[in-house]
């Protein structure tokens, strides 16, 4: 009988632990002194994005159309509007050979270029054919970036602006979860055939000012699970198996004891 009792108790016990759940307290961006929130020591440098066939290009004239040079033809886009009108924020595509059509000024080349080197280019050649004094803004608006794991709205998101970060990218995406080990954050990244991984720790201060944090194109971006996260669900898993056990076990201890009266 004593037995039989102990093992009914033990089992008992596991059922009561395995069903216990809890809640992860994250420290983010605490002091540390002397530790370097990157595995790889050496420097990351900030990488500025070069434009790529395939690409798409969202420009936008800035400047008031008022300022036609002369009697610049005002030539017409496809859909009919004028050229400032065409500059109204529309996209363009990156050719194969590096170049984008663009209304009145025809092919420009924009491979290899930035951003900005990009519209610096394109406000020139407006401003000679043109325009006086153009404002032209230029856009990348396929970049993207893949983040997984333990956030709330895992999933795919676009780089909107330069230097995106991180930190400002977990937030768009909700936060992490309470399963997130904010201590190790991945950032993958780099030729997918010889990858170079990132990895972040969040609860330090220092990973706000770290180079590393600031977004790529094709970036992926991977949040474990914490350790005690992990071990909850071993316990878990563990406990679906024995309750059943457990069960089968408590009847055949009732119905000996009844016997035993």
């Amino acid at each position: 009988m004593r037995i039989f009792t102990f093992v009914f108790l033990t089992f008992s016990l596991l059922s009561v632990l395995s069903s216990c759940s809890y809640k992860q307290d994250q420290l983010l961006f605490q002091q540390k002194q002397g530790f370097d929130s990157i595995s790889n020591t050496t420097p990351t440098p900030t990488v500025r994005y070069h434009i790529q066939p395939q690409d798409i290009l969202q420009i936008r004239n800035l400047q008031n159309i008022s300022y036609i040079i002369g009697d610049a033809p005002a030539a017409t886009s496809a859909s009919g509007g004028s050229a400032g009108n065409s500059l109204q924020g529309q996209d363009f595509q990156v050719e194969e050979d590096g170049s984008v059509a663009l209304p009145v000024i025809g092919r420009v080349q924009v491979e290899g270029l930035t951003r900005q080197e990009a519209a610096n280019k394109i406000e020139e050649m407006y401003k000679k054919s043109l325009l006086k004094d153009p404002i032209i803004e230029l856009k990348i608006v396929n970049l993207k970036i893949t983040i997984l794991g333990e956030i709330k709205s895992p999933g795919n998101y676009l780089l909107v602006k330069d230097k995106t970060t991180l930190i400002e990218l977990i937030g768009q995406a909700g936060g992490l979860t309470d399963k997130a080990n904010e201590r190790n954050v991945e950032i993958i990244r780099g030729d997918p055939a010889h990858p170079i991984v990132k990895r972040i720790d969040l609860s330090n201060i220092r990973s706000l000012s770290d180079p590393a944090g600031i977004l790529q194109n094709g970036d992926i971006i991977y949040i474990a699970e914490n350790k005690r996260a992990i071990q909850t669900d071993k316990i878990t898993t563990f406990s679906t198996i024995i309750q059943p056990a457990l069960i089968v076990l408590n009847t055949i201890l009732i119905i000996f004891t009844l016997a035993r009266h």
